[in-house]
């Protein structure tokens, strides 16, 4: 999920934090810390909240977690005095007050045909199938098995978005047809 705010991008999936554009070097702590505040925006998150999410309940001190929000708080732009992101409710707890628009990790950019492409935001990979260059028949569900496992694998890194078998396939008919020769 893609988190804009004011001139911030927050993107929960690669854990960046961009600011203008640029990547704000942020500890793994620390973007927990923002991305629970920004994800729980619509309520104050209490102490309790944090600690219970972001440590998984161990104990830690009241310094420990005001260190991490000033951290946040330095990442983002902001300050206990400004409060224009992050406001400090004495007592209570902490409270995302910045506009947030969420999205997806798909953005719509035009093409010279005036249509609107869907392009991902990460990487993308297809996995062509493989040739059976056995000659044995046979083998063609365990060559069409082997491209099956690799995009598999690779779907589940998140680094990737993994075009889709059906489409990678559709390559199998045009290439077979291309490297046939007259006489087969």
């Amino acid at each position: 999920m893609l988190f804009l705010s004011k001139d911030l991008a927050i993107d929960s999936e690669r854990r960046e934090l961009r600011a203008g554009g640029t990547i704000v070097p942020i500890e793994p702590q620390v973007f927990d810390v923002l991305l629970y505040l920004i994800q729980h925006r619509d309520r104050v998150v209490s102490k309790d909240d944090l600690i219970a999410s972001v440590w998984k309940g161990r104990i830690v001190s009241e310094s420990t977690l005001t260190t991490r929000i000033n951290a946040v708080r330095r990442a983002v732009g902001d300050s206990g005095e400004k409060q224009e992101f992050i406001r400090t409710l004495a007592r209570k707890g902490f409270r995302w007050i910045a506009a947030v628009d969420e999205s997806n990790e798909v953005e719509t950019t035009n093409d010279s045909a005036g249509g609107a492409l869907n392009v991902p935001r990460r990487p993308s990979i297809a996995v062509l199938p493989f040739t059976n260059m056995s000659g044995d028949s046979e083998q063609d569900s365990f060559v069409d098995g082997v491209t099956e496992e690799i995009t598999t694998a690779l779907s589940r890194l998140r680094w990737f978005f993994v075009i889709a078998r059906g489409s990678s396939f559709a390559y199998r008919a045009e290439t077979s047809v291309q490297t046939k020769s007259p006489e087969n």
